[in-house]
Order: C-alpha cells, then sequence, then structure tokens
C-alpha cells in the first residue's frame, strides 16, 4: 500500500509542477483572458469537425474536397479561424485591408502634379515617349531659279504697271 501513496503523491508533485507551469505560460493566460482567441479556436474545431464528417460520409476526401461546396466552406473557415487565432497569440495587430484604388488615385494625382508643376520633368516625360526633341536648321535642298524674263522679283503672273502700259491705247 506504501507504494501506491508513493505512486500518488509522485502524480500529485507532477500534476502540481505542470499546473504552475500552465500558470506561467503566457500562450496559456491569453488563452483564459482572451474571449476572441477562444471563440477562433471554437469555430476552427466546429468547421473542421463539419469538414471531416461531410470527407468521411463514404465518397472518398479527395472528392469532398474538390466537388464539395459547404466542405470546402467549411475548410476555408477553419483556416481563417486558425490564422486568426495564431495572429491573436503572437499579438500581432490586425492588418488594415489597403483598397488599391485609393494608392491608385494618390499615385496619379501626385504624378499629374508633378507633370503641372515641374517642366523638366514633362520634358523628360514627353522625351521618353515621343523621342528626344532635335534642334535643327533648315536648309533648303532646292535653289531658287533665276530667269531672265521675271527680274523685278514679282510673281509670274501678276501685272505690273512697267509692262502694262501698252495695252492703254
Amino acid at each position: 500500500m506504501a507504494s501506491k501513496k508513493k505512486k500518488a503523491a509522485k502524480a500529485g508533485a507532477g500534476a502540481l509542477s505542470t499546473g504552475m507551469a500552465v500558470k506561467d505560460n503566457p500562450y496559456v493566460q491569453r488563452l483564459v483572458e482572451d474571449d476572441e482567441l477562444r471563440e477562433n479556436l471554437r469555430t476552427a474545431f466546429e468547421s473542421a469537425k463539419k469538414a471531416y464528417g461531410r470527407m468521411a460520409n463514404g465518397k472518398g476526401p479527395a472528392k469532398a474536397i474538390m466537388d464539395d461546396k459547404k466542405t470546402q466552406k467549411d475548410l476555408k473557415e477553419t483556416a481563417n479561424s486558425l490564422r486568426e487565432a495564431a495572429d491573436s497569440l503572437r499579438g500581432a495587430k490586425k492588418k488594415r485591408k489597403r483598397r488599391p484604388g485609393r494608392v491608385l488615385l494618390v499615385v496619379v494625382v501626385g504624378a499629374g502634379l508633378a507633370l503641372a508643376l515641374s517642366e523638366s520633368t514633362r520634358k523628360k516625360v514627353l522625351d521618353g515617349l515621343f523621342g528626344a526633341e532635335e534642334e535643327f536648321e533648315y536648309t533648303s535642298s532646292t535653289t531658287p531659279a533665276s530667269s531672265g524674263s521675271n527680274s523685278t522679283g514679282e510673281p509670274v503672273g501678276s501685272t505690273s504697271s512697267s509692262s502694262s502700259g501698252s495695252d492703254d491705247g
């Protein structure tokens, strides 16, 4: 009978040391204190149990996962709840969902202001889009024809006072 008492005493001491370790464990403290963490774990357990029940119905787990929408929903809910519980345990803040539309709007407005207010930026953008503007001087490849009949510099076909005097009379 003495050996039974010794075993019971050892078990009690082990339970006491385990209880002390659990009491000092920050994860267990969070589990005891955080209602949202417990709710996430409860939701994960219940949805995993539902998904397991649907997969064990005789069709086979692969077919249930691929074809059964309710199983997919339960598994997704399980994963989300476990992720939230893990984030809560780690102490991670909930991430704000970024709106890509808002970020894009800020970028577009900023680029528009930069183009409107900075001439050098505007030139760089236009040069990038359409190529650099080349400065050149125009030289004609044809030479003006000098004819003897029109030495006055007037266009051909125009009437002048010196050549139209013989038609008066």
